[in-house]
C-alpha cells in the first residue's frame, strides 16, 4: 500500500539509523517520503570528522549534508535540511511553521519523529516537541487561512540509542527484510561522520527481527520498532 510519510530527524543521521527500513518500504511501496533534518549535526554528532587536522564547520557541514542527501537518495526520500545548529538544537516560530506548511503539502499518512525523553541528547527532545508544535498549527484554520488543514496523521516515535534510558516501549515492529540491503547502504552513506554506529544498527535490526519473529510468530530475520503515541482506531482489533 501507499503511504507518505513526513519523518523529522533532529541530526542529519538519525532518520537513517531509526527509520531507514521504514522509508524504503514505503517508499518501495510507491509513497512518498519527506525527511526534514532540523540540524546537520555538525557541533555535536560528527567527532571522527572533527578528529582530522584543519577541519572547519563549514567543511563538516559539507560532509555530513553530503551523507544525508546520499542516504536519503539510497532510501527513495526526499530530504529537507533546515540546517539549525545543535547541541542545543536552536528552535523558533520559523522552523515550526516552516516544518507545519511542509506537513500540510505532503499529507502524510504518519509521522515519525524522536522519544519526548532523551537524557543523553536534548536535541532530540527538541525535536519531538518541534513535531508536535509543527502538527498542531499546521491543524489550526487560523494558520494561513483557506489552506487545506491537515487531518490527524498518527505520529510514531523511532528507536532511541538507549531505549531503557528514554522510557521507549515499542508497540509495533516493522518486519524490514525485503528492504535490509536497502538501509545498509544507507546506513554506509554515514560512515565518515559516524562509522562506529553501523555495526550497532545492523545488529540491532537483528535483535528486533527476533522479538518480532517472537511476538508474530512469523520469520521475521530484521526489524525496526516504533512507538505509537495515538490510539489505533480502526473496524477491529489490529
Amino acid at each position: 500500500m501507499s503511504k507518505n510519510l513526513v519523518v523529522v530527524s533532529a541530526h542529519a543521521a538519525d532518520f537513517v539509523w531509526r527509520s531507514g527500513g521504514l522509508i524504503a518500504l514505503a517508499t518501495r511501496g510507491g509513497g512518498r517520503v519527506v525527511v526534514v533534518t532540523l540540524s546537520l549535526g555538525a557541533r555535536g554528532e560528527s567527532a571522527n570528522l572533527w578528529r582530522q587536522p584543519g577541519m572547519t564547520m563549514e567543511a563538516v557541514k559539507a560532509q555530513r549534508r553530503a551523507e544525508a542527501e546520499a542516504a536519503a537518495k539510497t532510501l527513495g526520500a526526499e530530504l529537507v535540511v533546515m540546517d539549525r545548529m545543535d547541541y542545543p538544537l536552536e528552535v523558533d516560530m520559523e522552523m515550526v511553521e516552516s516544518l507545519a506548511r511542509i506537513m500540510r503539502e505532503v499529507r502524510p499518512d504518519y509521522l515519525l519523529t524522536h522519544t519526548p525523553k532523551d537524557p543523553y541528547n536534548k536535541d532530540h527532545e527538541t525535536a519531538h516537541r518541534v513535531t508536535f508544535l509543527a502538527r498542531e498549527v499546521a491543524q489550526a484554520h487560523g494558520f494561513e487561512p483557506g489552506q487545506p488543514v491537515l487531518g490527524a496523521p498518527p505520529v510514531y516515535l523511532f528507536e532511541p540509542h538507549q531505549p531503557e534510558m528514554c522510557g521507549f516501549r515499542p508497540t509495533c515492529f516493522v518486519d524490514i527484510g525485503p528492504v535490509v540491503e536497502t538501509k545498509l547502504a544507507a546506513m554506509k552513506c554515514m560512515e565518515q561522520g559516524q562509522p562506529h554506529l553501523i555495526a550497532y544498527y545492523r545488529e540491532l535490526a537483528e535483535r528486533r527481527g527476533v522479538h518480532a519473529a517472537r511476538n508474530s510468530g512469523r520469520p521475521i530475520r530484521h526489524a525496526e520498532a516504533f512507538e505509537a503515541v495515538h490510539p489505533v482506531v480502526g473496524d477491529f482489533l489490529p
